[in-house]
């Protein structure tokens, strides 16, 4: 039993609470739980009635999404497994009488930010200030036609900066709305396309492409198999009975567009154009050890021995999750997470120390960092039952200041119907 003392002027009321009881309340507050598209579309809608005095026109939404496995091998044509998160983007909207687009938005903090530029058909746009805008213009830039002057509100419950691709989120859901503004459809592969495009040339992340294809094209209850070679994509049935994917993100904060994700894809290139391969993709075990003969460069050789194991691991996993083999999965997520962190090194200590408390938690399957790394998110798969063990246990032991979602497979990008 716990005894708490509060002082009401000069009374000392006692308060009783049992530790289960306590640990419960701690276990509440430091959970994540997604608004729902329900509520996040009319909090958009009622935001934007209030700023621009009108009734929008045009209405989108698009996730987050975790990735299963196959990390760092997206940008070397690999294999990929991720999944859609009920964390969502909405974007609404409606044209303007003006050459100008003006946006506000409401990020997952509450925090609200609004930036105005030319509109497409007015001006060629450029990237510039502030930064977070220029994830909206790329994709403005991009869209198949020019976009007169529009005024919408995005709000957002995806976590930003936890590695759940909070910019790809809102790369699609803008995309998706610029359809329902103008009635110019596109197919999802070459929506998925421009986005990446949109990404790579206005904010400058040079990301793979998985972040906006799995956000394009996420279904309920499975994960997605993205062949970034050919761009084809294999639906997964992800239905694992008494086992969760549980997230857990470390709250260290990591920022892309620095100089360490650049780099590792530079190492990738470099080690393909030493094999003479167009990817590394077509790299195999035994090229290893001719890349070794050709090259003194320690990092290439551990870049690419993580991209070549990386792709066999998740098409390995993409095969055993829907005959339930959840103890070999389990055992490939903990492979994937030391060679992240030993040959790819991109991951860090908090993370490393929350896959550690995994490996000797009971009920877990296996655990990894996921998303591009030197923070964020690892992701777990757990026995139902021991839950609430293992996220005590995180409390107990981990030095940081964890928070917690389950991972259920949802839905990808779509229009949403203004009523």
């Amino acid at each position: 039993m716990i005894t708490f003392y509060c002082a009401l002027d000069r009374d000392i009321v006692v308060f009783y609470i049992s530790l289960c009881d306590f640990v419960r309340y701690i276990l509440t507050m430091c959970e994540i739980t997604a608004k729902g598209e329900a509520t996040l579309f009319e909090e958009a809608k009622q935001k934007f009635r209030s700023i621009f005095g009108k009734k929008a026109a045009a209405a989108a939404s698009a996730p987050g999404r975790v990735n299963l496995i196959g990390e760092h091998v997206d940008y070397c044509e690999g294999l990929v497994l991720p999944v859609a998160l009920p964390f969502t983007t909405i974007v609404v909207g409606a044209y303007n009488s003006l050459e100008e687009c003006r946006i506000h938005t409401v990020l997952a903090s509450g925090e609200e930010l609004k930036t105005s530029f030319p509109s497409s058909s007015a001006e060629p746009l450029k990237p510039g200030d502030p930064a977070w805008a220029n994830y909206v213009k790329g994709v403005l830039a991009n869209f198949p036609v020019a976009v007169r002057g529009f005024d919408a509100v995005i709000v957002s419950d995806v976590p930003m900066g936890a590695g759940v691709s909070s910019s790809a989120s809102l790369e699609v859901a803008f995309f998706t709305f610029l359809e329902s503004l103008t009635g110019q459809r596109t197919g999802l592969v070459e929506k998925a396309k421009l986005c990446q495009k949109a990404e790579h040339e206005f904010p400058g992340m040079p990301c793979g492409i998985m972040d906006q294809y799995i956000v394009s094209m996420g279904k309920k209850d499975h994960a997605l198999l993205i062949d970034c070679r050919s761009l084809q994509a294999t639906q997964i049935p992800l239905q694992t009975d008494d086992a969760v994917i549980l997230v857990i993100n470390s709250n260290v904060k990591h920022q892309l567009t620095g100089s360490e994700y650049p780099l590792r894809r530079a190492q990738c290139q470099e080690a393909a154009k030493v094999l003479k391969l167009p990817s590394l993709r077509e790299a195999h075990s035994e090229d290893l050890g001719e890349l070794k003969r050709l090259t003194s460069d320690p990092d290439v050789i551990k870049r690419a021995k993580h991209v070549v194991e990386e792709i066999k691991r998740t098409e390995d996993a993409a095969t055993l999750l829907p005959k339930k083999d959840l103890e070999e999965v389990g055992r490939l997520f903990y492979e994937s997470h030391d060679s992240l962190s030993k040959l790819m090194e991109v991951s860090c200590p908090e993370l490393d120390q929350l896959v550690d408390i995994m490996r000797s938690s009971p009920g877990v399957y296996g655990a990894r960092m996921t998303g591009g790394g030197f923070g964020g998110c690892m992701i777990a798969l757990v026995e139902e039952k021991y839950v609430e063990d293992v996220k005590s246990r995180v409390l107990k032991e981990y030095k940081g200041n964890p928070t917690f979602f389950i991972c259920n497979p949802s839905d990808g990008a779509k229009i949403l119907q203004i009523i």
